[in-house]
């Protein structure tokens, strides 16, 4: 919210509104200088107890009364604009005072993978500072995204794509201006398959562990009734995927982005 401290000049003339004394009015308008209808408009006095308040009319005209003179605190404020604030101060006649509602700064950018083509379809998700969800979409065919109407402040940007890895970021939008943050989004490997035993059949409730090449676990998971497992967004490299539940069995395999299915593994006892 932006503040003004201004010394608003006094009309001549006019009535005063019948459930107040000396009123203070004017027009809001946009940035374009178009009225802006249906602006809540409210009336605080210095030690921030509110007053009175009014809803603008099709024309952005309003009228506040207020207990008589004194210094007042006016704050204006709509869905589609940033809110604004302005100190006044009422003699003994009206007062007119207009003000000017800047438009929200909105956000936008283009997704893009690691070699810098558009990723088309990619999920874009906009968070406040509370985990709020304020805004979320997917991008067109130029992996173009956007998203009108975002007040000023900090958030969080998560994207997500199919065949790579999400990202989420900071991000700062500021006011009277749209806000850009093109993001690339790393290429994401992945592997699944079937823990069957030796007749071939799924196992269910194996437990499937996935290992990177120094040791450390990645990932862990237990089958369905069907045996399936399943583990995405891996950066590439060399893993190991261990199955147990009968005596555990290991596979070694080395991904370097993409997918790779049907890498079922065989659980069973040895031969006595």
């Amino acid at each position: 919210m932006s503040m003004q401290n201004a010394y608003a000049s006094s009309g001549n003339g006019g009535q005063y509104p019948e459930d107040g004394g000396v009123p203070i009015r004017g027009l809001v308008r946009s940035g374009d200088g178009t009225p802006v209808p249906s602006a809540a408009l409210t009336l605080i006095d210095v030690g921030g107890h509110q007053l009175g308040r009014a809803i603008t009319q099709s024309d952005g005209r309003y009228a506040l009364p207020t207990p008589g003179p004194g210094t007042y605190v006016l704050i204006a404020a709509t869905g589609e604009h940033e809110p604004q604030a302005a100190t006044l101060v009422v003699g003994d006649r009206p007062v007119d005072f207009d003000l000017l509602l800047a438009g929200n700064g909105g956000l936008a950018g283009t997704v893009r993978s690691a070699d810098g083509s558009p990723i088309e379809g990619a999920m874009v998700v906009v968070t406040d500072v509370r985990g709020e969800v304020v805004g979320t979409g997917r991008t067109g065919a130029g992996g173009e995204y956007a998203f009108k109407d975002v007040v000023s402040g900090t958030y969080t940007l998560a994207v997500s794509a199919a065949a790579h890895r999400p990202v989420a970021l900071p991000v700062e939008v500021v006011g009277n201006g749209q806000s850009r943050h093109d993001v690339h989004l790393p290429a994401g490997s992945r592997v699944r398959g079937t823990v069957r035993d030796e007749a071939g059949e799924p196992v269910g409730d194996a437990r499937v562990t996935l290992v990177d090449a120094a040791g450390n676990v990645v990932a862990m998971m237990i089958t369905g009734p069907d045996g399936e497992y399943a583990f995405t967004d891996l950066t590439g490299g060399q893993y190991t995927v261990i199955a147990s539940g009968y005596p555990p069995v290991a596979t070694a395999l080395s991904l370097s982005g993409g997918g790779q299915d049907g890498h079922d593994l065989k659980l069973g006892y040895p031969d006595e």
